[in-house]
């Protein structure tokens, strides 16, 4: 029987393992104020790998970054309306610049310093860089102007979950603004299909792109676009979004610009956003009862070395052929980057630390002892196999070269392995013929997955029905799949002709 390394397993509670496997993979932690996280250095060596691939395709996209005020002033907000309604039961307001002590010797927030103004905490930019474009943009030449930035933002969550729903978390929101609508879609849907892209070739973390239904549509946008990914629980990860924004922010922010003719036209802009949720994704789409499984695309470390000291002089000699081991496969090349290798050489027990790099996720794991420097042999250990068929470790005993010489190939079944594992789930848990929702929702089976149903895309009165319809049962439509097959059916909802095929299922 398999002795996990976990104190709770995914069947059991899904809830309660998603956090064990945050606190004993040493992600992240509470930081004292509701809602905000400390990102430890495994966690945030994941996000620091996310930024540094999606950065490198944004670029591609001829997009430049800056960066934003934290603070925006309530009146831009005020400019939108349907837009500061979508956000403000979420927004931190700061009203005064001082503070000072009371009677009682607390601090207190000094009357004669309240602000004339009060200022938003960043909940997203659209706002902000909407009065710099109106700068920026003056004429037809000026277009496409392309911006993104890296920061973080604050939506006063009331119930939260580390990286999947927390009061602050960081993100990328890219910002652009164009002629016509053609060019503004064709950039919301290339933004789409970028993060389609990593979220599959990156994450291994398979996803369906395609539109949100008019009640999920970012607040002001005429459209919005996401990638929902599934957990292994079943429920729907809201991945990525982008957000085709008509004219409507262009009006408010004055974006306007002239054009070949004279005349003066609004541009149409548009807002994409990814953010640390990402890594909440990939928790819950590869993790196991051992913890995490991290995709070595965005592994902090892809190989790690594990020698086994005993405190005596045979220890010298291991740690020269681990560094040796260490410098050969640094000098490989993965997923055409450099292998990222680290050498463990800290004082706990190689057994403690083997399992503390298996609750981390690291793809490989190599323990080196006495007989393994005699006989020029590494012990590997993949997370992606963990165990045997009969539930003993699963460790090859190699020599050095060869596994130098198949490292790389390795990384990349181990990649591809995660991805194909997923996807499966994916595919087998979206169910097409479900004709009552309440009695495929209601089964024992708490990991019930997606529908897909035929829907007529209803409007105003007709779509609050369903809405509520879907709530009472705690469900949400997520997206209308791209590549769906087309519509050739009735509604599931009003009977009528069907237009398109949504999906619905749980969502965190």
């Amino acid at each position: 029987m398999v002795k996990h390394a976990l104190s709770v397993t995914r069947q059991a509670d899904f809830a309660a393992w998603y956090q064990d496997v945050i606190a004993e993979a040493d992600l992240a932690e509470e930081s004292g104020v509701r809602g905000c996280m400390v990102i430890k250095p495994w966690g945030y060596g994941m996000w620091e790998r996310i930024q540094t691939v999606m950065d490198a395709r944004i670029k591609d996209a001829g997009v430049q970054n800056c960066y934003f005020p934290l603070f925006i002033p309530l009146s831009f907000f005020e400019k939108e309306a349907d837009h500061v309604d979508g956000f403000a039961k979420e927004m931190a307001v700061v009203t005064h610049h001082r503070l000072i002590a009371n009677d009682k010797g607390k601090l207190v927030p000094d009357p004669e310093a309240k602000l004339e103004e009060p200022l938003i905490v960043r909940p997203t930019s659209e706002t902000v860089i909407g009065a710099a474009m109106s700068r920026w943009v003056q004429s037809w030449r000026d277009l496409p102007l392309k911006v993104n930035q890296w920061a973080n933002v604050v939506r006063w969550e009331m119930r939260t979950r580390m990286f999947l729903r927390t009061s602050e978390f960081l993100w990328q929101e890219g910002h652009t603004a164009h002629a016509d609508k053609a060019d503004a879609m064709a950039e919301t849907l290339r933004a789409l299909e970028m993060y389609r892209a990593f979220a599959e070739d990156v994450l291994a973390m398979p996803v369906v792109a395609g539109e949100k239904p008019e009640n999920e549509r970012f607040p002001g946008a005429v459209a919005t676009y996401s990638i929902e990914a599934m957990m292994q629980d079943g429920k729907a990860l809201q991945a990525g979004t982008s957000h085709y924004l008509g004219t409507g922010f262009a009006e408010a922010a004055g974006i306007r610009y002239q054009d070949k003719d004279g005349g003066h036209s609004l541009c149409h802009t548009t807002s994409w956003g990814t953010s640390t949720r990402m890594i909440g994704g990939v928790i819950m789409t590869h993790g196991d009862d051992d913890g995490l499984r991290c995709p070595p695309r965005i592994a902090p470390h892809q190989i790690v070395i594990v020698p086994m000291l005993r405190e005596n002089e045979e220890d010298a000699a291991i740690l020269d052929y681990c560094r040796g081991i260490e410098a050969s496969l640094k000098a490989l090349d993965a997923f055409r980057e450099p292998v990222r290798v680290h050498l463990d050489a800290g004082a706990n027990k190689a057994q403690t630390k083997r399992w503390g790099w298996v609750k981390k996720g690291a793809p490989i794991i190599l323990e080196i002892g006495p007989r393994d420097v005699a006989g020029g042999n590494v012990a590997v250990i993949r997370r992606d196999r963990l165990y045997k068929d009969d539930g003993k470790l699963n460790t090859a005993f190699v020599g050095k070269d060869e596994f130098a010489a198949g490292a790389v190939a390795m990384l990349e079944e181990i990649q591809a392995n995660l991805y194909a594992e997923a996807k499966a789930r994916l595919d087998g848990n979206i169910r097409r013929d479900v004709t009552d929702l309440k009695a495929h929702f209601a089964g024992d089976d708490k990991f019930v997955g997606w529908t897909e149903v035929q829907w007529s895309r209803p409007t105003g009165v007709a779509l609050d029905k369903i809405v509520e319809q879907l709530k009472a049962l705690k469900l949400t439509m997520r997206n209308t799949p791209l590549d769906a097959a087309p519509a050739d059916g009735a509604c599931f909802f009003t009977g009528e002709p069907a237009v398109e095929r949504v999906l619905i299922g749980r969502t965190y």
